[in-house]
């Protein structure tokens, strides 16, 4: 068992890596809801505002259940988790293909497709994170670029059968190929049989100290890194969520460009993750949270100078706030087994993910605020700037290696 153990260690763990990958794209058909936006609109004959709530809902729901979802990971295993968590999704879609008004669309794809994505979520990671001590950040963050490249090939493909079928046959459809490609690609998931040797040379990797979710709840550090990455998920999603129409209103981009770009944009969100996930590794989740910041910092005062024609100023700082959005999904889990331990990892990151949910909520609420009350997106980014700021401000206090106390 031991020279097997071995060779899956230096050779074979990097099989899990592509397996999660795909698994997180299917489950990040989330960031594609946009093509079902306009046809939902149509065929319910509702507003923007009611059109976005499955996917406001998706997204909270997603978050709540992270933390009850983490719990089990470690008793029945990653395999049986994700699948769990794959089927509950396939199943939401499916659901939506048979509803008929925006309530029941709400109940179906918002909570029980979000749930099912909270639930299965954390288990491909943490196989990532327990293969992978010496390179943790990375590795997860490579694993959960599935979620955030997921738009550009889950969009095309789901406009396609929009086009060709109909919304709710496109639900249908993949539904069914969710249930069937997270299934298979779960069954290999496991974890190492023994604890493998974090060779990366990290003093803090090689005295690590285990928090329970209970002691890290009561320490300082786990509330300022659950700031900071409401701060970045806020500035993340929020950018998401009003990328076309920006576009669209300040630079006067046509529909079809504006669409191209969003496309383009979810290349960012996903290698934002392996991206910061490394420099977490190699610096540490309090640097890589200060240069985040400051891209965001970076990225608010572009699109506060941005006028008519910039094409180029505005594909540069939505690409920084894409890019940012995938690196805190990588900082925080990082940063998470960094100042917690391994040991509770996927309970602890299921506690610090409700920030995810409070971001989302957060982001899509003030831009829509801001739009409605100031008549134009551009005055969302000064308060993007303020939270960079905050964040600076909290990361230099509480972002530090938490001592246990006995």
């Amino acid at each position: 068992m031991e020279k097997s153990s071995s060779f899956i260690t230096k050779d074979k763990r990097w099989l899990y890596i592509p397996l999660g990958l795909i698994i997180f794209m299917c489950m990040g058909t989330v960031y594609s809801w946009s093509v079902f936006k306009k046809p939902i609109e149509e065929l319910f004959k509702i507003s923007a505002t009611q059109s976005a709530m499955p996917y406001t809902f998706f997204l909270i729901f997603y978050a709540i259940t992270m933390p009850v979802a983490g719990g089990y990971i470690d008793k029945y295993g990653p395999k049986i988790v994700t699948i769990v968590g794959g089927l509950v999704v396939a199943a939401g879609w499916i659901l939506s293909g048979f509803v008929s008004n925006i309530t029941w669309l709400i109940v179906t794809y918002g909570v029980i497709a979000g749930s099912g994505v909270g639930i299965a979520y954390g288990a491909p990671m943490a196989v990532a994170a327990k293969w992978f001590p010496d390179k943790k950040g990375f590795a997860v963050g490579l694993t959960l670029a599935g979620f955030g490249l997921s738009p550009f090939i889950t969009a095309p493909v789901a406009n396609w059968l929009v086009s060709a079928y109909g919304v709710f046959a496109a639900f249908k459809i993949l539904g069914a190929a969710f249930a069937i490609i997270i299934t298979v690609l779960a069954l290999p998931l496991k974890f190492p049989e023994e604890k493998i040797a974090d060779e990366s040379n990290n003093d803090e990797a090689e005295q690590e100290v285990n928090f329970s979710t209970k002691e890290m709840l009561k320490n300082p550090t786990f509330y300022g890194l659950w700031i900071c990455f409401v701060i970045g998920t806020t500035a993340g999603l929020m950018a998401i969520g009003i990328s076309s129409p920006v576009a669209e209103e300040i630079v006067n981009l046509d529909a079809s460009t504006a669409a191209f770009l969003v496309s383009f944009f979810a290349i960012f969100n996903g290698i934002g993750r392996p991206i910061f996930g490394g420099l977490s590794d190699k610096l540490n989740p309090k640097k890589a949270t200060l240069i985040s910041y400051s891209l965001i910092i970076l990225a608010s005062v572009i699109m506060l100078i941005v006028g008519e024609g910039n094409t180029i100023l505005y594909a540069l700082a939505f690409s920084l706030f894409w890019l940012n959005l995938g690196g805190w999904l990588a900082i925080a889990p990082a940063a998470t087994g960094r100042f917690f331990g391994s040991k509770n990892y996927s309970k602890n990151y299921g506690f610090l993910f409700t920030a995810y949910g409070v971001g989302a909520f957060v982001g899509n609420m003030l831009s829509g605020r801001i739009k409605d009350i100031l008549g134009s997106y551009r005055y969302a980014f000064y308060p993007t700037i303020a939270l960079a700021v905050i964040g600076i401000i909290v990361a230099f206090v509480l972002l530090k290696q938490p001592e246990k106390k006995n």
